[in-house]
């Protein structure tokens, strides 16, 4: 005859045996037959009855799908989860790591100075700002930031506007490929080409170019380097009208990116999205007027805005952000062609690049001369080079964070240091990763379409995302 506690327990839906664990969701108790004293249980439906009278309920499946990582409208390793009901997407999550490069870690492990050949990878596409974000910070440290050559300041907001209308190209060439219009890529990739030429020419790499250095610039720009842009000028202002005629008023990309991807200024205040998507809501953000650095303060220029809140708006907003950044080039190369001669990098020779990197006859290395001065007639120059360039500097105990308006939003880095040469620790605030935070509030109640033009308004770069 059954217990109290017996009862109890049958009651609760399953008959209790000594030493016999507690199932509340078995069906029928232990058979008389167990198994050498082993309880038996029959499962019943139960929840699982319920679950699918729900799913009947909806009268549609959804399904997942993957979208990426490979994948040409991901703008690199990005990874979508896309919950479908048809063709109107329910759920959007981003998936990221897939192109983790461990940059952030490997920076602690190399010289202030070295530091820079790492950075400058993360956006492929924006290398100059990495490194002069990266560089502006170190400088702060150090409390240098006001002994930076005039001309060094300029030289990085001549290479940091040109970068700018790089990377907008780029956004707006695959932009237009993934949506069917080749002809605005094949344009896009033609007009950054003369940029890369101009870059190619003054740091000697097209890309990742380890050109911004701390204390100035690895070396000046030439007089027939700002020569062969000027060379180039009016090409890529055509160009960039080309774009502007192909993209602005065609009724087909209107009608795939109007009222598409919209975001609110109190989305994007929630989610800390800055850049082109944060002055499409009509918001004048820009640290280049907000919180000037490298003397954008007395260059003459105007942050554009819209307020319509789509992809549409973005497209515009870059492109009218490239002749902003042409206007700016143009008076920073007559503040170079004035300054001539000037110096590149800060006078303290505890922290200057000895050298400037002219290179040789061959086209590589230091020039013949300056490796005679070095190594011919001073023992004094030739240890300190060697002690500079294999030790480096030591910068002060402390921490700081500088940030640049890099084309995608504000791109930060928070600089510790613990007294030594190299850095204690260097994190980035990469404006891909925090925007990337966007993509599912742009895409849900959207079709699958619509979502390749969401993420390219976005513009991230997965380089700068994972890092």
């Amino acid at each position: 005859m059954a217990t109290t506690h017996d009862q109890t327990q049958a009651d609760q839906g399953a008959d209790y045996l000594d030493d016999t664990p507690t199932d509340l969701y078995a069906e029928g108790g232990p058979t008389a037959d167990s198994v050498d004293g082993g309880a038996v249980y029959t499962a019943g439906g139960g929840d699982w009855d319920d679950i699918a009278k729900d799913v009947a309920t909806l009268g549609a499946e959804r399904i997942v799908v993957n979208m990426g990582p490979q994948h040409p409208s991901t703008h690199g390793v990005l990874r979508l989860i896309l919950e479908l009901d048809g063709e109107t997407v329910r759920e959007a999550r981003a998936g990221i790591g897939y192109l983790h490069t461990g940059i952030e870690k490997n920076m602690e492990y190399r010289t202030w100075v070295q530091g820079t050949t790492f950075c400058t990878r993360m956006d492929y596409l924006t290398p100059i700002f990495n490194e002069a974000a990266y560089c502006l910070s170190i400088e702060k440290l150090l409390g240098i930031t006001d002994q930076i050559p005039q001309r060094a300041s300029d030289i990085r907001v001549l290479m940091m506007e040109l970068n700018r209308i790089g990377s907008h190209l780029i956004a707006l060439a695959t932009g237009g490929m993934e949506l069917g219009a080749t002809t605005v890529m094949t344009i896009g990739f033609r007009e950054r080409e003369r940029i890369l030429r101009f870059f190619e020419a003054v740091s000697g790499l097209r890309m990742n170019n380890a050109y911004v250095r701390p204390g100035g610039v690895a070396q000046d720009v030439l007089p027939e380097h700002l020569t062969q842009f000027e060379e180039e000028l009016p090409a890529l202002r055509r160009g960039i009208g080309e774009l502007e005629k192909l993209l602005l008023e065609s009724p087909v990309l209107k009608g795939r990116t109007v009222d598409v991807g919209y975001l609110s200024l109190a989305s994007c205040m929630a989610l800390g999205i800055t850049g082109p998507i944060l002055r499409s809501t009509g918001l004048p953000h820009d640290l280049r007027k907000d919180e000037p650095y490298c003397g954008y303060e007395t260059y003459d220029f105007d942050v554009v805005t819209r307020r319509d809140m789509d992809a549409y708006s973005r497209i515009c907003i870059r492109l009218d952000e490239i002749w902003q950044s042409l206007r700016i080039a143009d008076q920073a190369i007559a503040r170079l062609r004035a300054s001539e001669g000037q110096p590149v990098m800060v006078a303290d020779k505890k922290i200057a690049w000895p050298a400037q990197l002219s290179v040789g006859a061959d086209g590589q290395g230091n020039s013949l001369d300056h490796i005679r001065r070095i190594m011919g007639e001073s023992m004094e120059s030739l240890i300190h080079h060697f002690k500079l360039v294999t030790e480096g500097f030591r910068v002060p105990p402390g921490q700081a964070y500088a940030a640049v308006e890099s084309p995608k939003g504000e791109l930060g880095v928070h600089s510790v240091s613990d007294g030594g040469t190299r850095p204690y620790r260097v994190h980035f605030r990469d404006p891909s990763f925090n925007n990337l935070q966007a993509a599912s509030a742009m895409s849900e109640g959207s079709l699958v379409a619509d979502v390749i033009v969401a993420v390219a308004s976005i513009d991230p770069v997965m380089g700068g995302v994972d890092r």
